[in-house]
């Protein structure tokens, strides 16, 4: 399939996929951005996972919502988001989250593309923040230019094995709030049973498969989650622990000096249209994450020092033990 023909076809096939615990309050702008896009979706696969605050009343009210029920038990990152693949029933499958919006109408266009070669496997967009007075001010999206860089990567299997840590967390920084597949990639290459990180997991699988994945920051959306410091530490310390599990990354620890927090202290002042006290809460936010993500980066570094036994242990007792990967069925 080349990109002239895809573009051009009346009616690209796309099934969303959307897994979904109590969003009531978010789901509406999420189902109707989607119901609004340039380019048409066959269908939204909604899997709720338990949602008691009229959530699956909503789904409910939309004639292209086909929702899927299971237990909260039963919910997994990775074969969660598989469930949703196999009852779908297009040729492109795009992945979001029930909290995240499309940031205009192009999302989809965006995302499909990104498939102007057989080789290629999934497209992935670009999370950015709201200009909104209950997100982070620092965290809004403000583009220095509107050039946006497509980014493609490939790679045989002994290319891929022979990057450094670095160029592998590079080249699989996949994130599934905003990521399309086509969908018969997915079903030969399934996401991986994992409490996280599983899109960067399918995005290596993929690689070493011999595919190409596609990066088209103009295929953005909506999302942000406001963070306790509890929150942040663990998510911080997960992220450390996959990232090396999976790539041998180890990032370094987070600096910020009498600059950073003067730019910080500056974003944030001159944010509108905040008052004076919404500038001092955030200011205090800025600093309990950062403080939030130093004892993560120090609890998971003093772990590693002393052997990977060590290190699992530390991540079970904070974060929970992550399941047991599938093994293949040949």
């Amino acid at each position: 399939m080349d990109k002239i023909n895809l573009m051009n076809s009346a009616n690209p096939s796309v099934s969303v996929i959307i897994p979904i615990k109590n969003e009531a309050v978010k789901i509406r702008a999420c189902i109707d951005g989607i119901l609004s896009q340039s380019i048409k979706v066959k269908e939204i696969i909604a899997i709720d996972s338990g949602s008691t605050d009229g959530t699956i009343e909503i789904l409910q009210s939309y004639d292209t919502v086909k929702l899927i029920q299971i237990p909260s038990i039963e919910f997994n990152h990775g074969e969660t988001r598989n469930l949703g693949v196999s009852h779908a029933t297009s040729e492109f499958v795009l992945l979001t989250v029930g909290d995240a919006r499309p940031y205009d109408t192009d999302w989809i266009k965006n995302l499909l593309e990104g498939f102007d070669e057989d080789s290629v496997a999934g497209v992935c967009g670009q999370q950015v923040v709201p200009h909104e007075m209950d997100k982070n001010p620092v965290e809004w999206f403000r583009p220095v230019d509107h050039i946006v860089t497509i980014k493609k990567f490939s790679f045989t299997k002994d290319q891929f094995e022979k990057l450094l840590p670095q160029e592998k967390k590079h080249a699989c920084s996949w994130d599934d709030v905003t990521a399309m597949y086509k969908r018969s990639f997915l079903l030969e290459i399934p996401f991986k049973r994992t409490s996280y990180c599983e899109d960067a997991i399918w995005a290596k699988d993929a690689l070493l498969a011999g595919y190409t994945i596609v990066y088209n920051p103009a295929a953005r959306v909506y999302h942000y989650h406001l963070e306790d410091k509890n929150f942040t530490f663990k998510r911080t310390l997960t992220s450390l622990y996959f990232r090396y599990k999976h790539f041998g990354f180890v990032s370094k620890s987070p600096k910020k000096g009498i600059l950073d927090n003067l730019r910080i202290a500056k974003t944030i002042w001159q944010s509108k249209p905040l008052n004076t006290m919404d500038k001092f809460r955030w200011l205090k936010y800025n600093n309990d994450q950062f403080e939030a993500m130093c004892m993560a980066h120090s609890i998971f570094e003093n772990a590693l020092a002393q052997g990977e036994d060590v290190l699992d242990k530390k991540h079970e007792k904070f974060c929970g033990k992550p399941p047991i990967p599938l093994k293949s069925r040949t």
